[in-house]
């Protein structure tokens, strides 16, 4: 008598956080505001926080202001609660660097950083991490983006995504892509719904989230893409502290899913 495979148990519940930390400065660049920034990403509780415009190190911002930490920005905002970060340098420059990051509570097994700039352009990347779920078959893809400025430069930014999905992801495997998209006008949007993703705030609410600018959000810059993965909540937080902590308001999710065998 053969014997049927053991389930697979649903993928557990987790919170997925995408936020623009605008080099830990506020939006005019006259505050430093990353330990208040910790607090705050701190309180949110996400498992997974995708982070853009990262400095990796900075010297004359770290003799300039008292509070600048002696390790890179995101392993300072990693602290002890996502012992796993791993981050993707994209800009750099005689004084220092900046890039995307991922924090996690999940071990990250491996991670790439694809670097999709335009020649003459801010350099700009795909970090993608690979996350292992204990007691799953299946790694959990997180890709934390951020786009040109440019439309042209999306479209072609958008399209190395895709490939980067196809060349390097299961079909079957469960997918986060979260970011800045600097995708005003949805144009990206488009192009991303075809890689078989879908955004959580249009899925749950009907549309994309505004995010940008911080203190009066009229722009959907910001997106939480999915594959694989049941959206349950999605939440964007305004107001104090979040409108004096950078340019870009937070976006949050709460997903979950069934894993294939």
């Amino acid at each position: 008598m053969s014997m049927a495979p053991p389930a697979v148990p649903p993928l557990p519940g987790l919170g997925v956080l995408t936020t623009n930390i605008h080099m830990g400065l506020d939006m005019l660049q006259r505050r430093f505001v990353l330990p208040r920034l910790r607090e705050a990403i701190r309180a949110l509780g996400a498992d997974l926080v995708f982070l853009q415009e990262v400095q990796g190190d900075h010297r004359e911002r770290a003799r300039r202001w008292r509070q600048w930490p002696d390790v890179p920005h995101y392993e300072y905002l990693a602290d002890t609660l996502w012992p796993q970060f791993a981050y993707g340098r994209n800009a750099v420059y005689p004084h220092g660097h900046h890039g995307n990051a991922l924090l996690s509570r999940l071990p990250i097994v491996r991670h790439a950083n694809h670097d999709v700039s335009v020649a003459g352009h801010e350099n700009r990347g795909l970090l993608h991490c690979e996350l292992e779920l204990p007691g799953h078959p299946q790694h959990l893809h997180a890709v934390c983006v951020h786009l040109g400025l440019r439309e042209a430069h999306r479209r072609r930014q958008v399209g190395l995504l895709r490939e980067v999905l196809r060349a390097e992801v299961p079909v079957d495997a469960p997918v986060v892509v979260a970011g800045d998209f600097n995708d005003w006008r949805a144009a990206a949007h488009r192009q991303v719904l075809d890689c078989g993703l879908v955004e959580v705030f249009e899925q749950r609410r009907g549309r994309l989230a505004r995010s940008f600018p911080a203190l009066w959000p009229l722009l959907p810059l910001d997106r939480i893409y999915v594959r694989g993965l049941q959206v349950h909540e999605v939440a964007m937080p305004r107001g104090a502290p979040w409108s004096r902590l950078s340019d870009h308001l937070p976006l949050y999710a709460r997903v979950s899913g069934e894993v294939a065998a």
